[in-house]
């Protein structure tokens, strides 16, 4: 008798490839670094090792305009020059306006302090506990890890410390201090890791450092912020997934800025991570000039989801010192989530906040869909512009702003009066 999968019948699987590779990436790498296999692309050391760091090596890829050359050239201190060779080759070699070379090369609008800026607006170093440490809501703490990130972006929030050394540099002996202390406060039971990028951290010593968090009986799940997966998504290996599928629960809030950066191989990243079964929320700064526009915003919300990425927050520009270039108006971020909430699915809504600088927190942010109230109706506007009536006995919410008329009209869409 024949068996259909005899071994006679069976051939060789073929080796798939560490990592998948986009015709863009190939054809960047063999344009660029034409010595390199697509083995030494896919992995994430070597992409470390040929990250692109300074002027000469930049120049090689981006013919630069005079004020970026310039912005380069004077740069010293934290936040310094650096971009992944797979991230370079997104960025438009002519064109300056490019939203995501204008999010990674300097300019001259970074030395340029306005009122109201600060080196650390949110007032991290305020409620730092232990070096590396903060802990400004009661049941919640900020790991910063690591100083280091793959990619700088130039709007950091924490512009004053990543890439830079000295009181910033982070070491085993330092996370064991922060984790005494979250042991020592029983309080704390979810902790956030970031930095700089925890992603960039070795798997030993980042399992290292969850397996202890994880020991703490009190810690009911973690969180991991990382723009990894999206500038350096080689490092979403299997071994890393993994380890991480270990220390459930664990979330990961991704850093994506702008639809062209949702590629082959960052729908590859995050597909590993969310098989993993970790939930992927997206964190998004509204960026003028870069996604401020509804129709960019949206193209960038309905990507996330199809890469299984929740968006979560759309956060107002933190104002770093020299971020002016990069700031639009609040009113900006709540015509946007207008012009997304209801006119696609709410999981495409992402909540807009204000982080409020001297450390007063988020503070989420809608636009305003109370138009008044009737007696014991609350008057509501929906997406469209109709309004409708909510029979709310008892409530005192739109009071101040009372009808005009004993029974005003309310309309639906399509400016039919409703009763």
């Amino acid at each position: 008798m024949a068996y259909p999968f005899s071994e006679r019948a069976v051939r060789p699987r073929a080796r798939r490839p560490a990592f998948p590779e986009s015709s863009r990436s190939k054809a960047f790498r063999r344009r660029f670094w034409p010595d390199a296999t697509a083995a030494d692309w896919s992995d994430w050391r070597w992409q470390l090792q040929h990250r692109i760091r300074d002027l000469p090596t930049l120049e090689k890829f981006i013919c630069l305009s005079d004020d970026e050359r310039r912005a380069i050239a004077r740069h010293t201190g934290p936040l310094p020059l650096g971009i992944t060779p797979y991230y370079v080759s997104l960025i438009s070699e002519n064109d300056a306006t490019q939203p995501l070379r204008r999010t990674h090369i300097p300019v001259n609008g970074e030395y340029l302090r306005t009122t109201g800026e600060a080196y650390d607006p949110l007032g991290e170093d305020h409620d730092t506990v232990v070096p590396g440490l903060v802990h400004r809501y009661p049941d919640r703490v900020l790991f910063l890890a690591t100083g280091f990130c793959s990619t700088y972006c130039r709007y950091c929030t924490r512009s004053r410390m990543v890439g830079g050394s000295g009181e910033y540099t982070f070491s085993v002996p330092q996370w064991q201090r922060a984790i005494d202390y979250i042991a020592a406060n029983p309080q704390i039971r979810d902790v956030l890791l970031s930095g700089g990028d925890p992603l960039t951290i070795a798997t030993d010593k980042l399992e290292w450092l969850l397996s202890r968090l994880r020991a703490i009986s009190h810690v009911e799940f973690l969180r991991i912020g990382t723009k990894v997966p999206v500038v350096l998504p080689q490092r979403i290996t299997r071994d890393l997934t993994r380890m991480l599928r270990r220390y459930h629960p664990l979330w990961m809030s991704i850093h994506l800025a702008h639809p062209d950066e949702l590629t082959l191989e960052v729908a590859e990243s995050t597909a590993r991570l969310a098989d993993a079964g970790i939930p992927l929320h997206a964190q998004t700064v509204l960026l003028k000039g870069i996604n401020d526009d509804l129709s960019v915003m949206k193209q960038l919300m309905h990507g996330m989801l199809k890469c299984r990425i929740r968006p979560y927050y759309l956060y107002a520009c933190d104002p770093i010192s020299g971020s002016t270039h990069f700031r639009t108006t609040v009113e900006k971020g709540l015509e946007i989530i207008a012009g997304l909430r209801g006119h696609t699915t709410g999981y495409a809504t992402p909540t807009f906040v204000v982080d409020a600088p001297g450390g007063g927190g988020k503070v989420p942010l809608l636009p305003n869909f109370v138009v008044g109230r009737d007696g014991d109706d609350l008057l509501l506007r929906n997406f469209e512009g109709g309004i409708y009536r909510y029979p709310d006995p008892g409530g005192r919410l739109g009071s101040e702003r009372p009808a005009s008329g004993a029974h005003p009209a309310t309309t639906n869409a399509h400016g039919e009066e409703l009763p």
